[in-house]
């Protein structure tokens, strides 16, 4: 089955004097479709300025002419970034030619659909949507000033700065999407709820497009109007099964060393190895591109380590783009790995060992990328099993990203067989004290250890200690933040003290939860737990220290009657 799209558009002059919007799509076949994909792009010339429509069209046009010619192997996010860059830097030099053409600049949307991924490129005002199981869900954020009398005005934009700055984003693509390209005059008029009660009421996606742009007008929009609306009726197949079908027939690699080449890619060093897995760092040959290459040491590949790695590198296909490292297709794979991004940085472990000290306002910084990101694991149905610092890389622009899908759990991964981990499933120090009883890892588990992970980062403790392997250890309660670092902020100690907590009941139930409570901050603490008595925490504790009293007691009472 192959990717199989219906489309409609529409755009609509409204009450300015020209139509300064521009729309497009390239939809190929056959090798093309699966090698580059499908093509969406939507622009929005500068209001006020000279030939905004020239600029909006050229740009289109331009991306969707060029984007096909970029090589194979190059990825989505490239291939779009240097056609756009090329773009950016031709309206520059038509508005240095004279003054005529000055301010000549756009915005620029664009989605390519391609496999079973959907990838995201922006710059400007014009927005993406994406409608799935009937919510409406924003792609793209607007690059507009925040001050409130220059909302309007364009902060990044085609043709605007000899840097261009264009945001990339991808996801998992399913049969059903409906997704919806708009101009500022649309979604200005309408709004997300709008817009999403039209879109629901309109299963045709020409009728859709013409509904939106129509009544956005009818709402006194003063813009020009513009929509594309594109609906997914079929996807390919990714089928795990078939995957490691596939994944048992291909031979590992032998163990590499720098220097040596494999299927088109040199290995520069090895990043890290453990009793199982191999991690390489490589360079692709044809294009230049850092990879992460991570495979099984040549003794470790049994039906099951084989069928193991086959599905993290599928559960990792299907982690949003922010936050986790792409998954990337090699060009002609002989042996069994998989390629994923590179990202120049270091792990807050590492941070950690060369002696980095995390202020408060740092933590709740990082804090707030990690749970995003292992809410994002949490929608699509995936337990990540292993939060720690080791496993929270922070590349040199300070994105965050979580790594190491190796132990994750997955409901949309059972059913093709039961496979044994390559890896033991969490490290003891983060696990939650009900793992140690047995329970099966969930969205809570993961929560304790984000919330073991930033303690850790501001306290270089634990707060239940740590825990060694084959330990089994026993869960008092969490010793505060402000034993080891008392500037610690109350509402912070207060969060971190509830992500901990030793019961499941009594921390925070969704990742969205947990993050809510940090960004809110000082301004909006949760209110501190009461400190449950000794009596109530440990009743036979508090009877032996009771009884020891009243015999201490006793004895200087009889020492003293003793002396008369």
């Amino acid at each position: 089955m192959s990717l199989e799209l219906r489309l409609g558009h529409s755009s609509q002059q409204g009450l300015r004097p020209r139509n300064e919007d521009f729309v497009g799509a390239a939809t190929p076949e056959g090798a093309m479709l699966e090698a580059k994909g499908l093509l969406l792009a939507i622009a929005d010339g500068v209001g006020g300025h000279a030939n905004g429509r020239e600029a909006a069209e050229y740009s289109v046009r331009g991306l969707l002419a060029d984007y096909f010619s970029t090589p194979d192997t190059w990825s989505v996010e490239k291939s779009v970034d240097t056609v756009l860059g090329a773009l950016n830097r031709w309206l520059l030099a038509q508005s240095a030619k004279s003054r005529d053409y000055a301010g000549m600049a756009t915005t620029l949307t664009a989605i390519v659909l391609r496999g079973r991924r959907f990838y995201v490129a922006h710059v400007g005002d014009s927005r993406a949507y994406l409608l799935r199981d009937g919510e409406l869900r924003r792609l793209t954020e607007d690059h507009t000033w925040e001050h409130p009398e220059l909302n309007n005005v364009l902060r990044r934009a085609i043709g605007l700065d000899a840097q261009l700055l264009v945001d990339y984003d991808d996801g998992e693509l399913a049969a059903g999407d409906r997704f919806l390209l708009v101009t500022d005059g649309v979604w200005n008029a309408l709004g997300d709820a709008g817009m999403a009660d039209l879109l629901a009421r309109q299963p045709d996606p020409e009728a859709a497009a013409d509904a939106l742009t129509l009544e956005a007008l009818r709402r006194g929009a003063t813009d020009n109007c513009t929509a594309l609306v594109a609906d997914v009726d079929a996807v390919p197949a990714d089928n795990l099964r078939d995957r490691l079908v596939t994944g048992r027939k291909l031979p590992l690699p032998p163990r590499l060393k720098a220097g040596e080449t494999i299927d088109g890619l040199r290995v520069e060093e090895l990043l890290h190895e453990s009793r199982v897995t191999l991690l390489y760092r490589v360079t692709r040959l044809s294009d230049g591109a850092a990879l992460v290459m991570k495979t099984l040491h040549p003794e470790a590949g049994d039906d099951e380590a084989t069928s193991a790695l086959v599905r993290e590198e599928w559960l990792a296909r299907r982690a949003p783009g922010q936050g986790f490292p792409r998954v990337c297709d090699p060009e002609d794979r002989c042996y069994l790995y998989y390629l994923m991004s590179w990202h120049a940085g270091e792990t807050l472990k590492a941070m950690l060992a060369r002696g980095h000290r995390f202020a408060p306002h740092e933590l709740v910084g990082i804090g707030a990328a990690l749970l995003r990101a292992v809410g994002a694991l949490h929608r699509l149905g995936i337990v990540h099993r292993d939060v720690k610092p080791d496993n929270v890389h922070i590349d040199r622009q300070g994105q965050l990203r979580l790594l190491d899908l190796g132990v994750a759990a997955s409901d949309g991964a059972h059913g093709a067989e039961t496979l044994r981990e390559i890896n033991n499933p969490g490290t003891p120090s983060y696990m939650a004290p009900e793992l140690f009883a047995g329970q099966a890892a969930n969205e809570s588990s993961d929560l304790y250890a984000c919330g073991v992970t930033l303690y850790e980062l501001l306290t270089r403790k634990y707060p239940y200690g740590e825990v060694e392997p084959f330990q089994r250890p026993r869960f008092g309660e969490p010793v505060p933040p402000t034993r080891y670092r008392p500037d610690t902020p109350e509402w912070l100690e207060t969060v971190l003290l509830k992500a901990c907590a030793r019961e499941a009941k009594d921390r925070f139930e969704t990742a969205e939860e947990f993050l809510l409570a940090l960004e809110r901050g000082a301004h909006r603490p949760l209110a501190t737990q009461r400190r449950a008595p000794l009596a109530e925490r440990n009743p036979a504790l508090a009877l032996k220290l009771l009884a020891g009293a009243s015999v201490l007691l006793n004895l200087i009472l009889l020492f003293l009657l003793s002396r008369h």
